[in-house]
């Protein structure tokens, strides 16, 4: 049995480039999926967030809509009331990676308002990609790899990674709005970012470093992730 640590957001509002604020958190797919196939498995789950609180979710992504129909809906949201692990996380500040055999970082915006400059965050992806620990991290979870910038240079350059791509920031209204694209930023950090069709299941997976372009690759970056870990 491995222990899975979830980095999650803490963040509910996403700053846009106006000033304004618009309603985030988590995307509930990204951690609902993941949760229940490790689990499955045989795995251990423990969350942690910045400052320890409880990470929010996204409400559009609780919605009928978003998941594919009514009854995947009321399970998901039916997870997010009732699992231990995203009701009990603690604080990112005090992890010792050393007590985990793998990480994963789910996205919804709220990465991109507080991952994306947290040190912890950082520390913990860069040790766990230098131990050979198995790190993922879904569509705009992978902007908690900002973060891991070690004397200007970010540890996970020259890798190869996938997450929601400009197109699909368009194609979903905000980014025209947005102060900064993932992808973009994902590129000039050196991450070699490979793109699929928009909405489509796409997962890239190189050495240790398992990457999910959004919330429909939830399931097989999962996958990929458990095949790591074995």
């Amino acid at each position: 049995m491995a222990k899975i640590l979830f980095i999650m957001t803490g963040a509910d509002e996403w700053t846009l480039n106006d000033g304004t604020e618009h309603p985030t958190g988590y995307w509930a797919e990204e951690a609902v999926v993941p949760l229940e196939a490790f689990k499955r498995a045989g795995h251990q789950v423990a969350v942690a967030t910045p400052g320890g609180v409880v990470p929010p979710v996204d409400a559009a992504s609780l919605t009928d809509e978003a998941n594919g129909g009514a009854e995947t809906a009321a399970h998901v949201r039916s997870v997010v009331a009732s699992a231990e692990e995203f009701a009990e996380p603690v604080d990112l500040a005090g992890v010792d990676l050393a007590d985990y055999d793998a990480v994963y970082v789910p996205g919804g915006h709220g990465p991109m308002e507080d991952l994306a400059g947290d040190a912890d965050a950082g520390r913990l992806l860069a040790e766990a990609l230098r131990a050979g620990k198995p790190v993922g991290l879904v569509c705009h979870g992978l902007a908690a790899l900002l973060a891991a910038d070690e004397s200007g240079v970010n540890a996970f350059a020259g890798y190869r990674a996938t997450g929601f791509t400009n197109a699909e920031e368009r194609l979903a209204g905000l980014a025209d709005k947005a102060p900064w694209l993932l992808q973009d930023r994902l590129e000039a950090a050196g991450i070699d970012f490979v793109p699929a069709d928009p909405f489509t299941s796409h997962v890239q997976v190189d050495r240790n470093l398992v990457t999910a372009q959004n919330p429909q690759s939830s399931t097989a970056a999962a996958e990929a992730l458990n095949a790591l870990i074995g």
